[in-house]
């Protein structure tokens, strides 16, 4: 095993060859690393006694050290009439050649059984391939019965009119389209955002029916972070996606217009059959539009191509449908993937809301899983807290099993070492400080604020933080923004009011002073 691999690739090694039933070269393209790795992977594994999927409990650790374990030791019905040298209808063999695991080489074996006088083989395959030749540009590549699936926007885009001032708004368009049948999938999309873009891979499988073994989308940055050898290119959440679909990613490569022909060929047809079809409406609403485009897609489906002697639909009824993966029984929710640093308090900050996670993990990089309902927190692919999400801004989520018996046995900065450094500034920072921790109902709740006084005093002097500490006491304003405030703006310097809420004005030449209405 290559040292330096990460375990979330093997993992997806693993998932794709005994979930996704991948092929070996396939699974190597999809994960950026060769073949042999790829075995070599699956070889440990197994020798390991793994299987799929591996057990919930197992960490990134406990898989590392299993693998690392594992070391290697020292036939077609004839036409009625059709005679022994005719070769069988064109049509039959491309459709044939779709279907998983179909070879020429047994079809013309089945041929040979069929007819012991026909063609030998050399004089079947230029039959075949001079055939092949002849078809659109959209069909020409071979693809096998529930394989892939092709997914693109189209370069063209639609407008909806808004109804008040008559602005027009570009939405974009999303294809699908399958690789045996060419069945093909529209619709209208707001905007490129990555929720989006899951989003329209998720009600295309739907409109299908079923799931594809791989998915090919293009390479696009919404779904394909920077390729790297070592980590997965996907979004995470676009990955999670083709998990919970237990679907392959092959994404197309940059600059190999040959990897996406078929999603480019489909795009081409939707943009003439469909977006040209519709240039001349106007459209107030997506819903309205998409209604539109689910119309004209079902006749393009149903539109027979001109040598296949099939439709889009009977060619995916025959070929696709049978061999696509039935869809789990719950629709995909999108989730929302960050990291995020545990700070000595133990919590991480997500959207300015603070969820706390075991104290021994301070200072760790951990990822976080936002559904709209909750945020998951994981560890070396192992989940150490889960909490209901919040959109409270300052407030904190804290389990209690989390917390550490005894501070001064794990944080390098505890209640006391801050009251002390804050002593070395002066008594009004000391007092501050016992303020902000005394205000929270946990003590380690205050730790950021405290923190920021420790970084403030690094920005400014002793006696400016001292005066600006004095201030925000008086004022009845203990934390660290309103510290942070009172030095930018240079409060410290000017005299402490008389009482709280009372604000002394600095001496200026232009002020009046009583005086001034006084009459002589």
């Amino acid at each position: 095993m290559q040292k330096g691999l990460s375990m979330r690739k093997a993992r997806e090694v693993l998932r794709l060859r005994w979930e996704v039933g991948l092929a070996v070269h396939k699974t190597a393209e999809s994960c950026q690393i060769s073949p042999s790795t790829v075995l070599e992977y699956e070889r440990r594994a197994k020798a390991a006694g793994l299987s799929w999927p591996l057990p919930e409990e197992m960490d990134d650790g406990e898989l590392e050290r299993r693998l690392a374990c594992a070391a290697r030791p020292g036939s077609p019905p004839a036409s009625g009439g059709q005679s022994s040298r005719f070769l069988p209808d064109l049509a039959y063999l491309l459709e044939e050649m779709r279907k998983p695991h179909v070879t020429l080489s047994l079809l013309w074996l089945e041929y040979k059984a069929a007819n012991p006088d026909g063609y030998q083989y050399t004089q079947f395959w230029r039959y075949y391939q001079e055939g092949k030749r002849k078809l659109e540009v959209t069909l020409r590549q071979e693809h096998r019965a529930g394989e892939k699936l092709f997914t693109d926007y189209a370069g063209d885009v639609c407008y909806l009119t808004d109804p008040q001032t008559g602005e027009l708004k570009e939405v974009y368009l999303f294809v699908a389209v399958l690789g045996a049948s060419n069945y093909t999938y529209a619709e209208a999309v707001p905007d490129l955002t990555l929720p989006s873009w899951i989003a329209s891979h998720v009600r295309a499988l739907e409109f299908l029916g079923g799931a594809p073994q791989i998915l090919v989308p293009d390479n696009t940055r919404t779904a394909v972070i920077r390729p790297d050898r070592y980590e997965p290119d996907l979004h995470p959440a676009f990955a999670g996606m083709a998990a919970h679909y237990r679907i392959g990613v092959l994404p197309a490569r940059v600059r190999k217009p040959r990897d996406k022909a078929k999603a480019e060929a489909a795009v081409l047809v939707v943009e003439r059959w469909i977006i040209a079809a519709l240039r001349n409406r106007t459209f107030f609403s997506l819903g309205e539009l998409n209604a539109a485009i689910r119309e004209l897609l079902e006749r393009l489906n149903n539109r027979r191509f001109k040598l296949l002697k099939a439709t889009r639909r009977e060619l995916f009824e025959r070929l696709d449908q049978p061999a696509l993966r039935p869809l789990p029984a719950q629709r995909y929710e999108f989730l929302e993937w960050k990291t995020a640093k545990v700070g000595i308090d133990y919590h991480i900050c997500v959207r300015k809301h603070y969820y706390s996670v075991p104290y021994q993990l301070v200072g760790q990089q951990v990822e976080v899983r936002l559904s709209s309902q909750t945020v998951e927190l994981l560890y070396k692919h192992r989940r150490v807290a889960s909490h209901l999400r919040s959109n409270k801004e300052g407030h904190f989520s804290t389990n209690p099993e989390h917390r550490p018996k005894s501070h001064q046995r794990y944080l390098e900065w505890t209640p006391s070492r801050m009251i002390r450094w804050a002593k070395q500034t002066g008594p009004a920072t000391a007092r501050l400080v016992e303020e902000i921790l005394a205000s929270k109902p946990h003590p380690e709740m205050g730790y950021r604020s405290c923190l920021g006084l420790i970084r403030l005093g690094r920005q400014y002097s002793p006696q400016r933080l001292e005066a600006a500490s004095a201030r925000a006491l008086q004022l009845k304003a203990c934390s660290y923004q309103s510290v942070k405030s009172i030095l930018q703006h240079g409060l410290d310097r000017t005299p402490l009011p008389a009482s709280p809420g009372q604000l002394l004005l600095p001496e200026h030449e232009n002020l009046r002073g009583p005086a001034y209405y006084q009459r002589n």
